[in-house]
Order: C-alpha cells, then sequence, then structure tokens
C-alpha cells in the first residue's frame, strides 16, 4: 500500500515526487503572477507621477486644468465631472437592474431566463467604442433636438449610456446574490402565508442585501472606469457645471483626459507626469470601490453559511428599519428632482402625485394587488433592457449593412477611412487577439489550477484572488498607461503589436482565471479520490480526470476573453495602434486595430462618407465580439445540459 500525504494524495518515487513538486511551482508562479501585475501597475503609475507639478492639495482642489496654456494642473474639475456622469448613470442603471436581476432569478421560467440572460451578456459584450459611436450619432443628436439645445454632447448623454453599459454588470452580480439566498428561507415565509411578493421583499432581499449593494459598487466601478463612450458623447470641456445641476452641460472625466492627452504629451513634462497623478488617482478610486466590493460578497457568503447566525437585538432592527425608511424617501427625493431637472416641471408633478396617491393607499391595497403591480414594474425592468439591446442592435446593423461588402473587408483604408475598407484593422485585431490569448491563457489557467486542486483556502490563495478581482475592476485606460509605461518606454519597445499584445494579456487573465476555476470546481472531488485510489499521481490525476471534463468552461472563459480583447480601445491607444493602410511585419511595429479605427472615422474624419464607412466598421467589430460572446455561451449551455453530476 502506497504513502499517503497530509492532504490525501499517495507519494511515489523521488523522481515522480521531484516532477510533482516542479509541476507545483510552475503552477504557482503563475498565480502569483496577477500579484506581480498588480504591484507592477501601482509601482510604475506612482514612479512616472513624480514628481507631481504642483503639490497634491493643489493638484486635488485647484479648480483650473489648463496643463499647456497656464500650466495649471488643478484635477477638481474633472473629479466633479467623474462624480457627476457616473451619479446620473447609476440612477439609471440601478432600478432597471435591481428590478431585471429579481425577475430573473424568482419569476421567470427556466425557458424565459434561457433567453433572457443571453441577451444581457450579449449587452455586457458590446464594445464600450462602440456605445459611444451609438451616442455620438444618435443619443446627441436626439437630445439637441428634443431639449433645443447648443450640443448634445454633455453630461446627460454620457450619463445615459454608462447607465445602459453598467446594467449588466450590476444585473448578473445582483441575479447571483438573490439566486444564493436558501431556499429554505422562501419556503419558510410562503409556509407562513405569506405572498410570493412579500416574500421577495421582506426575506430574500434583505438577506441578498450585501450582495446586491456589491452589484451597484461595482456598477459605480465600471462607470468610474469607462473611457471611450465618455469621451465620445459628453463634450470633454473641463469646466464645473453652473449650476452644478446642469445636466446640458458639456464635462470632463479624469479617464476621457488620459484618452484625449496622453498621445501628445512630450515624455517627462510637468503636463506627462500630471496625467500619470490622473492615473494613480484613477487607481485609487477604483481599487477602493472594487475592495469594498470584494467585502461585500464575502460577507453575504459567510451570511448564508451554515455556521453563521447572529442574533439581532430589538434596537438594532428598529434603527436598521428607521434608516431603511429614510434611504427609501431620500432616493426618491432624489429621483423626483432629477426629474424636474431633466424633463421639466411637468412630468416631476405627475411623479410627486403618484407618488403621494401610492403612500397614502399603499396600507389599503391588497397584497394581491401589491403583488400585481410589483411584478408588472419587474416585469417593466427586464423588458427595458431588452428593449435597450434591440435599439441598439437593429441601429447598428441598419447602418451597417450598405458599406459592407467583400471590398470593404478586403481592401485597406484610403482617404482616412472615407474609402477602401478595413482588411488592416481586421487582421490587425486578430493579431493582436492572437498574441494576447497565447499569453493569457496559460497563465490564467495555471493560476486557476494552483488556487483549485494545489492549496486550501489560506492567506496566499486570498491574496491571489484579491489581486485577479483588483485586476479585474482595473479600468482599462489605467493598462493602457502602464503598457505605455513600461512597454512602450521603459523596456523601449515603442508603439507595436507586442506591446498591445502583452498589455491586452494582462487585462483579460483575470477572465480566464475566474472561469477556469469555476469549471474546476465543478468536477466532483470522488472523481479525485476514486484516480488517487488507483495510483495516479496529483498530475495525472489532474491532467487525466479533472481537465477533459472541465475543458468546455475553460474554452468558454478563453472565448470570453478573446471577446474581451477584440473590443477594447483604451490599453491599445498608447502602445500598439496606428491608423495605417499597411500590415505589420514584426512584432516591433504598430498596427490598426478595429476599435481605433471606428474611434478614428468617427470623431476626426467629417462627411457622409466616412460616416456610412464607420457604420460598416462597427457592424463588422459588433458581429466579431457577438460572434466570440455568441460561441462562449453555448458552449457553456450545451456543457450544463450533457453534466452529469
Amino acid at each position: 500500500m502506497k504513502n499517503v500525504h497530509k492532504g490525501g494524495t499517495p507519494s511515489h518515487s523521488p523522481k515522480k515526487n521531484f516532477k510533482e513538486k516542479s509541476i507545483k511551482s510552475i503552477f504557482f508562479i503563475a498565480a502569483i503572477f496577477g500579484v506581480f501585475v498588480i504591484f507592477s501597475i501601482l509601482l510604475f503609475l506612482f514612479k512616472e507621477a513624480y514628481p507631481l507639478p504642483t503639490d497634491i492639495w493643489s493638484f486635488l482642489s485647484g479648480t483650473k486644468w489648463s496643463p499647456t496654456e497656464s500650466l495649471l494642473f488643478g484635477t477638481y474639475p474633472l473629479i466633479i465631472g467623474t462624480l457627476l456622469v457616473t451619479l446620473g448613470a447609476m440612477i439609471i442603471a440601478i432600478p432597471i437592474s435591481i428590478g431585471g436581476a429579481i425577475f430573473i432569478a424568482e419569476l421567470a421560467s427556466s425557458r424565459l431566463r434561457s433567453f433572457i440572460k443571453p441577451a444581457i451578456e450579449l449587452l455586457a459584450g458590446i464594445p464600450s467604442v462602440v456605445y459611444g459611436f451609438f451616442g455620438l450619432i444618435i443619443l446627441t443628436t436626439w437630445i439637441k433636438d428634443f431639449f433645443g439645445v447648443p450640443t448634445g454632447e454633455t453630461w446627460l448623454a454620457g450619463s445615459i449610456i454608462l447607465g445602459i453599459m453598467a446594467i449588466p454588470t450590476i444585473t448578473t452580480v445582483a441575479e447571483d446574490a438573490i439566486k444564493a439566498v436558501p431556499r429554505e428561507h422562501r419556503e419558510g415565509s410562503l409556509a407562513m402565508g405569506a405572498t410570493r411578493w412579500q416574500t421577495i421583499s421582506k426575506v430574500v432581499i434583505p438577506s441578498a442585501l450585501s450582495g446586491i449593494t456589491a452589484a451597484i459598487i461595482l456598477g459605480i466601478g465600471r462607470a468610474v472606469g469607462e473611457t471611450m463612450a465618455i469621451l465620445m458623447v459628453c463634450g470633454n470641456a473641463a469646466i464645473i457645471p453652473t449650476p452644478l445641476w446642469n445636466t446640458f452641460s458639456p464635462i470632463r472625466t479624469l479617464t476621457s483626459t488620459l484618452g484625449i492627452e496622453t498621445a501628445e504629451v512630450p515624455v517627462g513634462s510637468a503636463h506627462y507626469h500630471a496625467l500619470f497623478g490622473i492615473a494613480v488617482l484613477l487607481l485609487i478610486i477604483t481599487l477602493f470601490i472594487n475592495l469594498t466590493a470584494i467585502y461585500l460578497l464575502g460577507s453575504i457568503q459567510k451570511k448564508h453559511s451554515a455556521t453563521h447566525f447572529k442574533q439581532r437585538s430589538l434596537l438594532y432592527i428598529t434603527i436598521r428599519d428607521k434608516l431603511k425608511k429614510l434611504s427609501i424617501s431620500f432616493v426618491i427625493l432624489v429621483l423626483i428632482g432629477l426629474c424636474y431637472l431633466i424633463l421639466g416641471i411637468l412630468i416631476a408633478s405627475v411623479l410627486v402625485i403618484a407618488s403621494g396617491f401610492l403612500l397614502y393607499y399603499r396600507k389599503k391595497i391588497s397584497e394581491k394587488i401589491k403583488q400585481k403591480i410589483m411584478f408588472s414594474t419587474l416585469g417593466i425592468s427586464i423588458l427595458t433592457i431588452i428593449i435597450l439591446l434591440g435599439i441598439i442592435l437593429i441601429y447598428i446593423i441598419i447602418n451597417g449593412l450598405p458599406a459592407v461588402s467583400w471590398d470593404f473587408l478586403t481592401e485597406p483604408p484610403k482617404r482616412l477611412g472615407r474609402e477602401g475598407g478595413i482588411s488592416t484593422a481586421l487582421i490587425g485585431t486578430l493579431y493582436l487577439v492572437g498574441g494576447a490569448i497565447a499569453i493569457a491563457l496559460p497563465i490564467g489557467v495555471g493560476s486557476s489550477i494552483y488556487l483549485t486542486e494545489y492549496t486550501k483556502e489560506n492567506l496566499v490563495t486570498k491574496i491571489i484572488r484579491t489581486a485577479a478581482d483588483l485586476l479585474n475592476g482595473t479600468p482599462s485606460i489605467v493598462f493602457g498607461l502602464f503598457g505605455f509605461a513600461f512597454f512602450v518606454l521603459y523596456l523601449k519597445f515603442g508603439f507595436s503589436l507586442i506591446a498591445g499584445q502583452i498589455t491586452l494579456a494582462f487585462m483579460i487573465i483575470p477572465t480566464i482565471l475566474r472561469t477556469t476555476e469555476e469549471a474546476l470546481r465543478s468536477v466532483p472531488q470522488s472523481i479525485r479520490e476514486g484516480s488517487y485510489a488507483v495510483g495516479a499521481t496529483k498530475w495525472q490525476t489532474i491532467r487525466r480526470v479533472v481537465l477533459p471534463p472541465a475543458a468546455p468552461g475553460i474554452i468558454t472563459g478563453a472565448i470570453l476573453g478573446i471577446g474581451r480583447a477584440a473590443g477594447e480601445t483604451a490599453p491599445i491607444m498608447f502602445t500598439a495602434v496606428a491608423f495605417s493602410s499597411f500590415f505589420p511585419s514584426s512584432l516591433f511595429e504598430p498596427v490598426n486595430a478595429l476599435p481605433y479605427h471606428l474611434y478614428i472615422i468617427a470623431t476626426n474624419v467629417p462627411g457622409d462618407a466616412a460616416r456610412v464607412a464607420a457604420g460598416g466598421t462597427a457592424l463588422v467589430l459588433l458581429l466579431l465580439v457577438i460572434g466570440f460572446y455568441s460561441v462562449a455561451i453555448i458552449i457553456r449551455n450545451h456543457y450544463h445540459k450533457t453534466m452529469k453530476w
């Protein structure tokens, strides 16, 4: 009988043990890579930000950002712009997303859920530059005509676009939190005679409140870190709106400042250090947001664990209920105030009267009627999400189809994209994505194998997972700044294909790591134990028993990573891309890419011909990314249907 280690796996000959330890060390190096990347990003951003052209207080509180003319480096207008556009986005996204999440988790049939969830995932897969193109052409024109303002490129346009973009993040995480509430809680409530809505509102949602809060925080992080869509629709004036609630004022955010100014700044100048100071500020804000979300999601897991039970005092419950009512009242007042500012006094008055009517008659309405009203509201939420997705897809398809032809796909661009095609951008995108996935896949899968197969939960695994989560929440523009400082300048790669590939790889590692980890965890432990029982080593068990059934999940993670890499613009703007009509002949030459091609001809090339070409480029990019996401969804669904354990 073979000796057995403490971990439950058999011991073998010294040669085999050496091989096992070597393989484990390789996977550990892959796992620790995420920690290395996040610290490298922090290190290089701080290094390039030093010395700031002004003291920290003036940098944060100065009201004038004029880095070239007046040499003033006050970021206060940029911080205010970021906060205002995020606030507007959350007012739009939170009620729709939470309503949609409750509908999917509690009301939708399995058949309906199998349709709605992929639709929301497709909404998440639309590249931000396509959202920006849609906002620039449709939304800003509508705001300008409907409200009679000089320009539609405003705070309001940015908030609407960001709100739509944040919906998938909030909906997905909130739905997971709601579904995590134990079924016994629902059954107990229903057994006591409560209606379904009473059960949802008074049992399920309070139990999932930490996860719902984390979903909102992650949505805020998504909005704060967005670059391309905001850059295309907000007007980019570094001013504080006057008055502050003037939603028709142009604004500029921290990310759009980096997107506009980094490409042309002289390296080593005061302006250069100030831009990296903005990147540090942005990274600190998003790290704080993501750490808060990680803490809240961790607390919900503890809350639903079998060992967790905490007796609440009557005073605590009373204070909690009062705070809840005050919060709801505050949110209603803010919503009505914003409706007055945005839509006028008539609609705001209608809302006030309707709210007063509902509050007065709330206790007189029967529970069945309340349930019908609330279920209808939840249905409207999910319908709104589907309609938004449909409007964007239909617009892109209708406006893109006239441009798409065989010549459009196979010819290089001419006259700044007004004529010719997108062949260099299309092939360049495939080059970037291919290189990124070749780098990210072994690191992401290796990290997952180490975390799942070689360790139990301890401090090291917590640090690695937290680093991966922080990396996942880091704004893409920050990856671009890091790639610019490290690969382009420090390693002297210059604007090159290899710099873009590695930068994109760093960005998609967390996606591959998380999906692979989930796939490995879904393989039952009894299968591993059966393999050990017949004398297999750890690596033999992983390679021949665990990885084959987990392969569909790993492939899904890789495809999701490919889809994300193909749609990103900000990480490659400062590392790899140039608007070119030629193919790169080596890894150290710049390359064109579809997202960058679309951004340039949509924002810098006037004329109807450019607009038609932009529509065609947006359609091809959208089909490419959605195609990747669709394949991932099909594989996942097929895997779930065929999985026998």
